[in-house]
């Protein structure tokens, strides 16, 4: 959990767990986009956070300003952010990002059913 402005980001376990296999110079880059949506919530504008297209309502952190190869998928969950999946940027790896894009649907519905 990370709570360092005015809302609370969380990360789902398995989020959690794939943000450790990434490379530590993307893991802070990742922690810092974390900071910008603790600090601005929905008001993080492109190129730090953008609709995921073809998903449903899901977003993408873009770790700094969407020259990092890596994402961090999230929803907004009542008056929490939850990071649900970290994968891979879509030009670099579409195979592993739609992955990554279903793993976050899949668990942030899941996290809204309980």
């Amino acid at each position: 959990m990370l709570s360092c402005g005015v809302w609370e980001v969380r990360y789902l376990p398995d989020a959690q767990a794939e943000l450790e296999g990434v490379p530590p110079r993307e893991q802070a880059a990742i922690e810092n986009a974390i900071k910008k949506l603790a600090q601005l919530g929905g008001q993080l504008p492109y190129p730090h956070s953008s609709n995921v297209q073809g998903a449903t309502n899901l977003r993408e952190l873009r770790p700094r300003g969407g020259n990092s190869p890596w994402r961090a998928f999230y929803r907004r969950v009542s008056d929490i952010y939850v990071i649900a999946a970290i994968g891979p940027e879509a030009q670099n790896n579409s195979r592993d990002f739609n992955r990554a894009v279903a793993a976050a649907q899949d668990r942030l519905d899941d996290l809204e059913e309980d």
